[in-house]
């Protein structure tokens, strides 16, 4: 597909003698929200996690195959994994903030990669947390513990921390799963927002989310995938029965 920011060929990961994911496909188009559907342990979150190299921290994973960002293969083994889940941030299903301020939690980040000038950590960290939508609520509360933030605003938090590294890739495991209506249409809004500048993988059991946000949807079944095509099309004219089949609930 042209410009594809992540390209993943032949793609098989083993836990032990349990295949997960089998031959998966797929070109993940650059500065679009690109949705992964499916039941449960279907293999959208294992897929996730191969983009940024998590899995490697499960013993007894077994990958084979294939996976470019911007024409180069993660698995290379001279790549460097810290520069690549640098370059591809992760926001998980539960919000993780640290016991820190919420200045700290933002500034953890590029601390790590060794910028310690105060004045260039608090523009990075303004700029992360109007990026996260959510200065406006945190501007007089920068050295409040983030504990204290509502679920929503901990993950939009989470976002800003993922943002101030500067990422090119983001990947979300079902982020508004745990939160309520009004906190998941903030962070829906937020997606829509970021995919101007950063390409962005979610996962989501929420079959309306991924009409609504975006662009292209990858509907996995038992670690296969089964469909894979503009959002629209996913949801309006699926080719595949079995596609169907999920999306008017008849399963899963």
């Amino acid at each position: 597909m042209k410009n594809s920011k992540i390209f993943t060929e032949n793609l098989y990961l083993h836990y032990g003698s349990k295949m997960a994911l089998n031959n998966i496909n797929l070109a993940i188009p650059e500065k679009k929200v690109t949705a992964l559907i499916g039941p449960s342990g279907c293999g959208k979150s294992t897929y996730l996690r191969t983009l940024n190299r998590m899995n490697d921290l499960i013993d007894s994973v077994k990958i084979e195959g294939n996976i470019s960002i911007d024409g180069i293969n993660i698995y290379d083994k001279n790549i460097d994994v810290v520069n690549l889940r640098k370059k591809v941030g992760m926001v998980f299903q539960k919000s993780n903030p640290f016991a820190k301020s919420i200045f700290e939690n933002v500034a953890y980040g590029p601390r790590i990669n060794g910028i310690s000038d105060k004045n260039q950590l608090t523009e990075i960290v303004e700029k992360a947390l109007q990026n996260a939508a959510i200065w406006d609520e945190v501007k007089d509360r920068m050295n409040d513990s983030a504990l204290g933030l509502s679920g929503g605003q901990q993950q939009r938090l989470c976002i800003a921390r993922t943002l101030a590294v500067n990422p090119e890739i983001i990947l979300m495991d079902e982020p508004a799963s745990a939160l309520d209506p009004i906190s998941t249409s903030k962070i829906e809004e937020l997606i829509v927002q970021l995919k101007e500048n950063y390409t962005i993988v979610i996962v989501t059991h929420n079959m309306q989310q991924a009409a609504r946000i975006s662009d292209m949807t990858a509907f996995f079944y038992i670690g296969e995938l089964i469909e894979y095509d503009k959002t629209k099309n996913i949801f309006t004219n699926p080719e595949k029965k079995q596609t169907e089949d999920y999306i008017t609930g008849r399963f899963g």
